[in-house]
């Protein structure tokens, strides 16, 4: 009663606006319990090893992403001095390289190769630019002893050996990447085309291989075998629409005029015949002419 009378002295308040203060301050204090009645009666459950584990899952994605991008090693892996003549795959995993990477360097030495100053390592495909600056301060290759004339074979100096010849048509992604100046990409995009085509009958075709140019093919050319009984052939007698679509030299009109034709006039006797669709160009049937058969 004393608060009424004080608020009519100094505010002037009605009987009626006391009450609506009066009704406003006590849903304030009940909005404001709330929270406080509803933790006492309800417990949340806090699953904190599931929280854990979601941030440790996040902290080695980022960790991954730092090593894939060439920024960070991840806590197994650690720096410190090498020969690279010397060590093996599982050092060089330590190092930062992956298992494939660490394998082409092993290989490259299994066939003779040395590293005679750490420029050279520098020449392996593997080795990107980030991590050979990383890995620089720590290269520590054993001088060659002054009374050997010659303390490796001739034919150990990578600039005398021979490159490895790789079968064009048969080689896999791995062996396509010991080709020199051929890295995953490549060797990937090679591999695609290939079966697309059914392999090739002349090296000049790996121009063809999406971003491969002349100065690459000058490069890689001299380390490729051809082998063309390996070649794929299809016979358009019996091929179906779905054989004829996908060859980097036929069109889907193309394709489907071949069958159509078929159907009309009968199976194909020789190359003559295939000359009788109209759709088809000298040109084009001069480049399909070692993937078919009748």
């Amino acid at each position: 009663m004393e608060m009424r009378k004080w608020l009519n002295i100094y505010f002037n308040f009605s009987k009626r606006e006391y009450n609506g203060l009066l009704v406003m301050l006590a849903l304030i204090g009940l909005i404001r319990a709330v929270p406080v009645v509803y933790n006492f009666f309800v417990k949340e459950e806090w699953d904190v090893r599931a929280e854990n584990q979601a941030i440790h899952q996040l902290v080695l994605m980022k960790k991954k992403a730092a090593v894939k991008n060439g920024t960070a090693l991840p806590e197994e892996q650690k720096l410190f001095h090498f020969d690279p003549n010397l060590i093996g795959a599982d050092e060089w995993q330590l190092l930062g390289l992956s298992a494939k990477q660490a394998a082409v360097i092993v290989r490259y030495r299994e066939k003779g190769g040395r590293y005679f100053k750490k420029e050279d390592l520098q020449k392996m495909y593997v080795i990107s630019p980030e991590m050979y600056e990383r890995l620089m301060p720590y290269i520590a290759i054993k001088e060659t002893r002054q009374k050997d004339s010659r303390p490796y074979p001739e034919y150990s100096h990578p600039a005398k050996q021979k490159p490895a010849l790789i079968l064009l048509n048969t080689a896999d992604t791995l062996q396509l990447m010991e080709i020199k100046g051929i890295g995953p990409a490549f060797a990937r995009r090679i591999f695609n085309y290939r079966k697309r085509l059914g392999g090739f009958y002349k090296k000049e075709q790996l121009l063809e291989v999406y971003g491969l140019d002349s100065v690459k093919y000058t490069e890689i050319k001299d380390q490729l075998v051809l082998d063309n009984q390996a070649l794929i052939r299809i016979n358009l007698n019996t091929a179906l629409f779905d054989d004829l679509k996908n060859h980097p030299y036929l069109k889907y009109k193309q394709a489907n005029a071949i069958i159509q034709f078929r159907k009309q006039h009968g199976n194909y006797s020789n190359i003559a015949d295939l000359k009788k669709v109209a759709i088809l160009s000298a040109e084009t049937i001069e480049r399909l002419a070692p993937y078919i058969s009748f």
